[in-house]
């Protein structure tokens, strides 16, 4: 056997010690050593790097985790669509009167009460104070959602274990009353902190403001702070005491079970809980407090302003799809004159109806429409308009009957006339008295509503021409179906409604001028265009005519130019009158058209107008003064053919006599002024007639014809001229000249 070892695998690595392996391994691998010392001195670089990773991958995943949250609440917000502001913008019509004041509100059509607010100007500012230190203190820094109030809310939901507050702003209790939902639940807050952003970005502060106190719920159909006011308080809450401000800050939050008309003593506690928190923040002293928390609350709800209904009515029907409808009407002189009436229609019987109508004269506006005398009651047909109804006006027309006679030149308020018996065919007028008044002066004549100088002017004016005026200065004359204007129309046999009646009268003191009535304002500077009823000095001579006419019991005198009139069979009483600013109609009676006996102007109707001008609260102003050209003289200063009327059947001469017939100027002819003006004077020429003649230039008397027949006289501006010549019997002739 040889002595040398197995060469065996198993043997060799047997006999390997550690030693020998650690060598071996070092000569074949020497790496793992230097990397060793090199990871022991870069080891801090390393975690460095690791630490950066760390903070860079935080970032991005925050970053993603905010993209994912803000593109799930975009993706959200799209889901729930559109804000739905033009529903919440949906208010009751409103009609308010020439100073924003409320006339009257229509409920909406689900019969909420729900007005239209300016927190700046329509609300008290202490009430604003309370509301946002009581619900949303930094409402004018947040963007929606108040993140102290969320947090706030969510630990009192962790530590309690139920919603204790809700940590709602304004903006989010805006977007619940938008889109009401039952639930409290997150969900729900989700909802609303959505939408309050949205309504953030899409509306100013003073918007939201503005939308949320028109819709908060003050219980039953109560919407918002100034429906709410009104039914409560009776009041706009521009000037609230400080229990009603507390009050109307409680109610929203339950606003059920918190009615004043139901539930008073629950308002009542939750009031004082609102002024106790007041105290705590500072907002209100304890001692106004003390005197807020002694204020008892009752049970109360009172009805909705219904002022000018019958104005209020018509409007809506004249103007569709607006919210907001001003009117001309001034809120306090209708309300006095609503209550005139009421009181005047008891006094006269169950059934008596009274129309009032005041307008400015300068502009044309009406400031106050009584259409009834009690717009709720059946029996005296209250929902009737009688300012607009059709009715006979009895001697209400005879001043536009004397106005056209002064116009024309034939006669002057000191001109004397004979109030005699007398015959037009079968037409025998006969004054309201029965009896005869003899001669007497034009201006006594139209004072005292004598019947037959009346219908004696009407015959020299004409029906026809006196009806073309009427109708041509914006009167709605209404005669039988195949009639013509006659005689009669003098003494109401006419129909007429008191809204254009005033609208003539108003005309009269504005000198001639006529401006349509306007009731519904409007931003529009464009100027109506005036519509003429006589020439200024005739208009004049009417208003001063009428300034003397005998007033009524313990009124004064001469401060009213006024007129009534009684229509036949007693069934209408009228008056209207007017001073330097206002005109006022009155007209009493039956709206069925039933006689009531005994039922004249002057003593029903004469009375209610002189109250109606006492009630305005307004000095009275003085009539205009004459205008250039008036001839104020006594009858013995008149021209001879002024001093005395004489009827047209009074105008027949002998044979040997010539009609008076204007030879030069010629009717309808053109003049040049520049012809005119180098003569220095235009010639009148008549042929016919009996002296002495006067010459009258529109209405004004210019001299008298010499006894060459002709008169020059001074050359009148351009334009339409009148020119008429009367002579010693009264014969006249009148051509009307341009001069160019």
């Amino acid at each position: 056997m040889s002595d040398e070892p197995t060469d065996t695998p198993a043997a060799s690595r047997a006999v390997v010690t550690p030693t020998t392996a650690s060598l071996r391994a070092q000569r074949s691998n020497p790496a793992p050593r230097v990397r060793r010392g090199l990871l022991r001195r870069f080891a801090p670089r390393n975690d460095a790097r690791r630490g950066w990773w760390w903070i860079k991958t935080s970032a991005l995943v925050s970053a993603l985790l905010i993209v994912v949250a803000i593109g799930s609440l975009v993706a959200y917000a799209v889901s729930l669509g559109p804000l739905p502001l033009d529903e919440a913008r949906k208010t009751s019509v409103t009609v308010v009167d020439r100073h924003g004041k409320l006339l009257r509100a229509y409920a909406m059509a689900d019969g909420r009460w729900r007005l239209p607010v300016d927190a700046t100007s329509g609300v008290d500012p202490r009430y604003l104070q309370q509301l946002l230190a009581y619900e949303d203190k930094r409402f004018w820094s947040h963007h929606g959602v108040d993140p102290l109030a969320v947090g706030r809310a969510a630990l009192q939901f962790v530590t309690r274990g139920h919603i204790v507050s809700g940590g709602s702003t304004i903006t989010m209790q805006l977007a619940r009353l938008m889109e009401p939902r039952r639930e409290r639940s997150i969900t729900a807050k989700l909802h609303q902190m959505v939408r309050a952003v949205e309504l953030e970005r899409r509306l100013s502060k003073q918007q939201i403001l503005d939308l949320y106190l028109t819709l908060a719920p003050y219980g039953g159909n109560l919407e918002g702070i100034r429906a709410a006011s009104i039914a409560y308080f009776g009041k706009e809450p521009k000037r609230l005491s400080l229990s009603e401000s507390a009050l109307l800050v409680a109610l929203p939050q339950s606003p059920e079970t918190r009615r004043l008309d139901r539930h008073p003593q629950v308002a009542q506690a939750a009031r004082d809980r609102v002024l106790a928190r007041m105290v705590e923040d500072g907002v209100v002293s304890a001692e106004d407090a003390a005197q807020a928390r002694a204020v008892p609350v009752h049970r109360q709800r009172k009805p909705m302003p219904i002022l000018a209904p019958h104005s209020a009515d018509q409007a809506t029907s004249a103007v569709k799809d607006s919210p907001l409808i001003r009117l001309t009407l001034d809120a306090g002189v209708q309300r006095a004159l609503e209550s005139l009436a009421r009181d005047r229609a008891l006094a006269l019987g169950p059934d008596i109806s009274i129309g009032i109508l005041a307008v400015d004269n300068e502009s044309g506006d009406v400031l106050a429409h009584v259409g009834s005398a009690d717009y709720f009651d059946d029996r005296r047909a209250g929902q009737v308009d009688m300012t607009r109804a059709v009715r006979s006006p009895g001697s209400t027309l005879k001043p536009f009957i004397y106005g056209l006679a002064f116009e024309d030149g034939f006669v002057h308020p000191e001109s004397l006339i004979d109030d005699r018996p007398v015959r037009f065919g079968v037409y025998a007028p006969e004054n309201f008295d029965m009896t005869f008044q003899g001669t007497v002066p034009v201006r006594k004549a139209l004072q005292l509503s004598l019947n037959v100088p009346a219908i004696e002017l009407l015959d020299r004016v004409g029906a026809s021409r006196l009806a073309s005026r009427l109708k041509q200065a914006g009167a709605g004359l209404v005669l039988p179906n195949g009639e013509a204007p006659g005689l009669a129309m003098g003494l109401g046999g006419v129909g007429i409604r008191l809204a254009d009646l005033v609208q003539l009268y108003a005309g009269v003191a504005r000198l001639g001028n006529v401006l349509p009535l306007q009731e519904i304002a409007s931003d529009s500077k464009a100027e109506r265009e005036t519509l003429r009823l006589m020439d200024k000095v005739a208009a004049w001579q009417v208003g001063n005519v009428l300034l003397g006419t005998p007033p009524p019991e313990n009124a004064a005198r001469n401060q009213i130019a006024f007129k009534t009139g009684t229509s036949y069979g007693y069934r209408d009483a009228w008056s209207v009158g007017f001073d330097g600013k206002i005109t006022i109609g009155v007209w009493v009676g039956r709206p069925d058209g039933a006689p009531v006996p005994g039922l004249i102007g002057r003593a029903a109707a004469a009375p209610v107008l002189f109250d109606a001008f006492a009630r305005t609260n307004q000095l009275r102003a003085p009539l205009p003064k004459p205008p250039r050209g008036a001839l104020i003289a006594g009858n013995a200063q008149l021209p001879l053919p002024l001093r005395r009327f004489r009827p047209a059947g009074d105008l027949v001469r002998a044979g040997s006599e010539q009609a008076l017939r204007i030879q030069f100027p010629l009717n309808g002819s053109r003049i040049d002024a520049v012809s005119q003006a180098s003569t220095g004077a235009l010639p009148v020429k008549v042929a016919g007639g009996v002296l002495p003649m006067t010459v009258m230039v529109n209405g004004i008397a210019a001299g008298e014809i010499d006894g060459r027949r002709q008169r020059l006289i001074a050359p009148p501006g351009p334009g339409f001229v009148r020119v008429t010549v009367m002579d010693a019997v009264g014969a006249a002739d009148t051509v009307v000249v341009r001069i160019q």
